[in-house]
């Protein structure tokens, strides 16, 4: 008889790439969890693991275990979701990871509607980019993740997982606002020269600032590559740079700034996503509704000119 716990393990192995990685998901010791790999290929009465150079593969009868034990952990998370839904309390712990301009607005004043309405759930939030943040959703690590997707760049989908869109988020470029009366309406490539603030090149943001450039005739130089938008904004403010920026961005945040359109008027398309077996979970449908109710409620500061390609 297989055990659940050895087959989980076997998964985590796959999904992490190595043997210590998988421990480390797992809070065991890799040689913990090497022992409960060899239970289960004493179990199965063949190899599991193969080592491949450095690292290890599994082997074809490892990967129908695999797939049987992604199966069981699904219908078991189905099991609790629907138990749950019967009994149609919205209570215990919810697990949420977003990334940074969410966090300055949209998911607090979630939170804080879900306290009053449901004081029974507790949100554990966890500041991640999109990438890590999808490895910790399926390690289970968070019950829901917010994600981000920009122009010429759409997610990928991420099987046993269910999506939900939710605000569309304008993309402008901040300059200093005694800057802006010269630069409204002047083409992006005028601006060719300037040294600007980017985030780093592979980060979703970092690649669509670049392409955004280089569709329009020139590749900016970074001057500054930093991922904390506040930080941005500042840098920005003091003229030393122009920088993109997101509307979640508020008001209160761009004092001294002055926000200039796009070409194209290019904007990025915010989600959420769950895994499948828990979309019908009263826990993530009250967090969605509520966190849709506050991306209708944020109004993104307007833009004082045009920046034409």
């Amino acid at each position: 008889m297989f055990q659940l716990t050895h087959l989980i393990a076997l998964a985590e192995v796959q999904r992490t790439g190595s043997v210590t990685a998988a421990a480390h998901a797992l809070n065991f010791t890799p040689s913990a969890l090497s022992q409960q790999l060899s239970r289960l290929e004493a179990q199965t009465g063949a190899p599991v693991l193969e080592r491949v150079g450095r690292g290890v593969r599994l082997t074809p009868e490892g990967l129908v275990l695999v797939r049987h034990a992604q199966e069981i952990q699904a219908r078991l998370e189905l099991a609790r979701t629907e138990v749950a839904a019967v009994r149609g309390e919205v209570a215990g712990v919810l697990r949420v990871a977003s990334f940074q301009t969410l966090l300055l607005d949209v998911v607090p004043r979630t939170v804080q509607a879900l306290a009053g309405e449901h004081p029974a759930l507790r949100v554990d939030l966890v500041h991640r980019e999109v990438l890590p943040a999808i490895e910790g959703l399926l390690a289970h690590d968070f019950d829901l993740i917010v994600g981000e997707e920009f122009p010429g760049a759409p997610a990928a989908v991420i099987e046993g997982t269910h999506r939900e869109d939710f605000l569309l988020d304008p993309l402008r470029l901040a300059v200093a606002r005694e800057e802006a009366p010269a630069l409204d309406g002047a083409r992006l490539a005028e601006l060719a020269g300037h040294r600007w603030v980017l985030d780093p090149a592979r980060s979703p943001m970092g690649q669509w600032a670049r392409s955004h450039c280089r569709a329009a005739g020139f590749e900016p130089v970074p001057g500054f590559e930093v991922t904390d938008p506040l930080l941005q904004v500042q840098l920005a403010r003091t003229g030393l740079s122009p920088a993109f920026l997101p509307g979640l961005v508020g008001a209160e945040h761009l004092q001294g700034v002055s926000l200039l359109e796009l070409p194209g008027r290019p904007h990025r398309r915010l989600y959420s996503l769950a895994r499948t077996a828990s979309v019908e979970a009263p826990a993530v449908l009250a967090f969605r509704r509520a966190m849709n109710a506050e991306a209708e409620r944020s109004t993104p500061p307007a833009a004082v000119g045009a920046v034409r390609a």
